[in-house]
């Protein structure tokens, strides 16, 4: 039994492998994600004896090139949830946060649950590249929104009731919106007062 715990960054990985009772085989490392550093860790790990197993904790979109180039080689790579890392994390005695420290519990949590362990299935290319989209979209959408609350508490706290003066006034356009337009033309007062009253 060898479990290989990796804590994935955003463009590095901590990488430390355990065998049970604590043994250490690698002490926590980083890796680059760079071709010839994950070639050398594949490597690494397919010198071991005996059943190597490799868990990683998922990380957004950061673990999807790890998880990939590992997958490609045949490893057994199971992903878990960070919320299953949280609570595994909050029954340890040493508390601290460091990714040496992270990558030492992910080893170790593939040994405490190594029967359980599921090795991950690579989803189809084109719904993984769904999904991708699917979180940039929503993303893109918490940002607009976002921005259009700041926006309108700054128009109220500048120029009082002008919502009010605007409201029920939609554009034709479905992308266009009568209040940025507005604010986009008039961001100071000077603007509003260089024109005539008609």
């Amino acid at each position: 039994m060898i479990s290989v715990g990796i804590d994935v960054s955003k463009d590095k990985s901590t990488v430390c492998v355990l065998k049970p009772y604590g043994e250490v085989i690698l002490s926590p490392y980083e890796i680059n994600h760079v071709e010839a550093e994950m070639a050398d860790l594949i490597s690494r790990i397919r010198m071991f004896e005996g059943e190597v197993k490799v868990v990683m904790e998922a990380t957004g979109a950061y673990h999807f090139p790890v998880l990939q180039r590992l997958k490609e080689a045949g490893l057994f790579v199971s992903v878990i949830t960070p919320l299953i890392m949280k609570r595994y994390v909050s029954t340890a005695l040493r508390k601290g946060k460091t990714d040496k420290l992270d990558s030492v519990r992910i080893a170790n949590y593939g040994l405490d649950n190594w029967f359980r362990l599921a090795d991950h299935k690579v989803a189809e290319e084109v719904y993984e590249e769904l999904k991708q989209l699917g979180r940039h979209y929503s993303h893109y959408v918490t940002m607009r929104i976002q921005c259009k609350l700041n926006l309108d508490n700054l128009l109220q706290r500048t120029m009082p009731g002008i919502k009010t003066l605007l409201r029920g006034k939609r554009s034709e356009e479905p992308t266009k919106d009568k209040l940025s337009d507005f604010a986009e033309e008039y961001w100071h007062y000077d603007n509003i007062k260089n024109k005539s009253e008609s």
